[in-house]
């Protein structure tokens, strides 16, 4: 691999980090997109970190020069600014596989677990279409959400539920741009910092039909909305009284992850049952395949991606595995899924 920034101490500790990986070799360094070039030439890495901000050439034209010349494997670094947020979303929609912020090389506390996340988006990368890294959870959605049985109101009010990681913020993208305006309310946990995660949002509803907002706590559901959890914090549907609501919850990371997706479609299993849909797209691990089941036992319909479409088939291969996905979809076809769905008669029931 080849690891490209500006700077000569993020440059050494990244080296340093990736040291005792044994399937990891470090072949060089380069310290602007000039440098890269010729060392892309002499060493053929099999993928690469990018800085995002670099003299010169900034990162992103880098990016579009290499997809077009020399494609491969591209994982952006970057700060967890606004600048730096929009500059990596434009990253990942010009073909870099994933992102990672720049590390607090300033702080001791938490390389430890940086360079376990970085050398996981590594070996990710650098499969083709690979399987996701297995990493054993800290927790399960028990943490946040108690699992109990599904309740079923007097309605027929839809809801969908979204789950993506790797590779996601585009597939996301697809998924909405087919969503017509009044499509029933989105809830949608994807893994992203929260530096990055409104900056997700307001490029979505510049982009969608729909309205697209990061999520707030108790902030009613409604139609042609779609509420995409912060990057800190736990999204769950909840109900007040007939109204479906946005609840955020500030516990501790399911399956590594905060927002998790397990915790996002338990939620709805409770509260929405055979009135939601859920869907889980591409992603590494396996954060959000129980709640998918968890929703299909709950009698809600459950789609997820496919593996030939799939930046990184975990997540809903996962999901796949354990039975949790009605229908297994490419993911230009998954929109289309959702409207059929939508537009299927609903029988209202009642259940204590």
């Amino acid at each position: 691999m080849l690891i490209v920034d500006d700077s000569a101490l993020v440059r050494r500790v990244l080296t340093e980090m990736l040291a005792d990986a044994a399937d990891i070799e470090v072949l060089g360094t380069a310290g602007d997109a000039y440098a890269a070039r010729e060392k892309i030439k002499a060493l053929n890495p099999d993928v690469l970190t990018l800085d995002v901000e670099m003299p010169r050439m900034d990162g992103i034209t880098f990016l579009r020069n290499l997809m077009r010349l020399r494609p491969m494997p591209v994982i952006m670094v970057s700060s967890l600014t606004e600048r730096g947020a929009d500059v990596t979303l434009d990253a990942l929609a010009a073909g870099a596989v994933d992102f990672l912020q720049k590390p607090a090389i300033d702080v001791a506390a938490g390389l430890g677990e940086y360079r376990e996340e970085l050398i996981a988006k590594l070996r990710v990368a650098a499969s083709t279409r690979g399987r996701a890294l297995r990493v054993t959870p800290r927790f399960d959605a028990d943490v946040v959400i108690a699992k109990t049985a599904p309740r079923h109101f007097r309605t027929t009010e839809r809801i969908i539920a979204i789950g993506a990681s790797t590779g996601g913020t585009e597939a996301i993208k697809e998924v909405l741009l087919g969503f017509e305006p009044d499509t029933p309310g989105v809830l949608i946990t994807q893994h992203i910092p929260k530096a990055f995660s409104a900056s997700f949002a307001a490029r979505m509803d510049r982009l969608c039909r729909m309205t697209v907002c990061e999520a707030t706590d108790g902030q009613q559901v409604l139609t042609g909305h779609v509420y995409i959890a912060p990057g800190d914090q736990h999204l769950m549907l909840a109900r007040d009284g007939a109204r479906y609501i946005c609840r955020l919850d500030d516990g501790p990371p399911v399956n590594r992850h905060k927002p998790s997706v397990d915790v996002l479609f338990r939620s709805v299993a409770q509260q929405a049952g055979s009135n939601a849909i859920g869907a889980i797209l591409t992603g590494m691990g396996r954060d959000g395949a129980l709640g998918l089941r968890e929703m299909r036992e709950a009698g809600a319909a459950t789609i997820a991606q496919d593996e030939a479409s799939s930046l990184v088939w975990g997540m809903p291969g996962e999901a796949v595995a354990l039975g949790a996905a009605g229908e297994v979809l490419p993911l230009e076809g998954i929109s289309d899924a959702v409207r059929r769905l939508i537009a299927e008669p609903r029988i209202a029931s009642v259940y204590s």
